[in-house]
């Protein structure tokens, strides 16, 4: 049986991040979990296509837009599974372990990974712990991270919207608290744009972001006033 999961990463001039984010998915190559990795650029003028070739990625390129690289993503991927990846995320070592499982004991389920950020700032880990409460609580995770979900699961509710922003939110919504699992592994994401722009501040504008579009706001209009 080939190895069931593919890997899709969009990425858009992250040469900083994505070696630690492609160094941390040697477990699931090494237990044989990982069929294929895929790197979906939005026109990097940096080394991203070069490191992730380097790395045997297999390079798309697709519009700018992250819905728009992820949905390239999942319809040139190959495997059973589809893993979403951002660039600028590493996942703890138990992660293949713990995803290997879930595939076995709950295969009509999708699964997320822990959030943490890769500060030591008291504000990292309080930020943290609310996202995860977030995923316990409503099944709404950020896309930080990462998306565990099966090609029939992801066909059967539409897989990612078009959207400029919230298709993150979009497809949690879709798949449901019934079918989404927290695996105790970690994602480990930048903080870059939380230290820019402080921390509580842009925890609560992200907040009022996603309120807004759970009451109707257009993912048009809320791009407008999202960085």
């Amino acid at each position: 049986m080939p190895a069931p999961v593919s890997i899709i990463i969009p990425a858009l001039n992250g040469e900083s991040d994505l070696p630690a984010c492609l160094e941390s998915l040697l477990p699931g190559l090494a237990s044989g979990l990982i069929r294929e990795v895929l790197l979906v650029d939005a026109g990097s003028g940096d080394r991203t296509c070069e490191i992730a070739e380097a790395a045997g990625c297999r390079i798309l390129q697709a519009e700018r837009g992250r819905a728009k690289q992820l949905i390239a993503g999942a319809g040139a991927a190959r495997g059973n599974w589809l893993l979403f990846l951002h660039a600028d995320t590493a996942l703890s070592p138990e992660w293949a372990e713990r995803a290997g499982a879930h595939i076995e004991t709950s295969p009509g389920k999708a699964a997320t990974f822990e959030l943490a950020f890769r500060s030591d700032a008291r504000e990292a880990k309080w930020l943290a712990a609310r996202a995860n409460r977030r995923t316990r609580w409503f099944a709404l995770p950020y896309g930080d991270q990462g998306l565990l979900i099966s090609r029939q699961l992801y066909d059967a509710v539409g897989g990612f919207a078009d959207i400029p922003l919230m298709e993150d939110v979009a497809l949690a919504r879709a798949i449901g608290r019934r079918r989404l699992s927290l695996l105790s592994a970690t994602a480990r994401t930048s903080a870059a744009k939380y230290e820019r722009d402080g921390w509580r501040r842009r925890a609560y504008r992200n907040a009022f972001l996603v309120m807004r579009y759970l009451l109707g706001a257009s993912p048009e209009k809320l791009a407008r006033s999202y960085d």
